[in-house]
């Protein structure tokens, strides 16, 4: 019984990463943006010790990681672009962002399930583009340049170490 509870902890943070960004989301929808802002850094929050804690605990599984990586692209990657989205003149240079940055960063997951790397991400982490754009979402601010930049960045061959 015990077992089965600790297995499923890494989970409960990944399914509170997934809710964090799924009210994210609902609050954008309602119109209250700073606050849709402060859900993705939740959800950050929570994708920060999922991870940590399925190693710690030594209940690393494939179903996890693949359930991390479906909340990580509500989370931190529509969310973070309906935000953008929200805040932006409509025009077609911000549709294109707004496809680009979740499309961009599930290719980011995807690609690091394939081929994990140690010690270093390849690309610019999709939790640390999504928190860029939360932090620009707090001050009411968007801008498309940066989000088409976060975009290309996420699958840049650029090598960013691991903290």
């Amino acid at each position: 019984m015990l077992n089965h509870l600790v297995k499923a902890v890494p989970n409960l943070f990944t399914i509170g990463n997934l809710l964090s960004g799924v009210f994210s989301i609902t609050f954008n929808m309602n119109g209250y943006l700073q606050m849709a802002s402060m859900f993705i850094f939740l959800s950050a929050i929570f994708d920060f010790f999922d991870g940590r804690l399925a190693r710690r605990l030594k209940v690393n599984s494939e179903f996890g990681v693949e359930l991390d990586s479906l909340a990580d692209i509500v989370s931190l990657g529509v969310a973070p672009a309906l935000l953008f989205y929200s805040l932006e003149p409509s025009s077609l240079f911000t549709t294109i962002a707004f496809m680009l940055f979740p499309t961009m960063g599930a290719l980011r997951l995807a690609k690091f399930n394939v081929k994990p790397t140690r010690g270093y991400f390849m690309g610019m982490p999709i939790t640390a583009a999504g928190l860029l754009m939360a932090c620009m979402g707090i001050f009411l601010y968007s801008n498309t340049f940066i989000t088409i930049l976060l975009s290309i960045l996420m699958v840049s061959p650029i090598r960013i170490k691991k903290i």
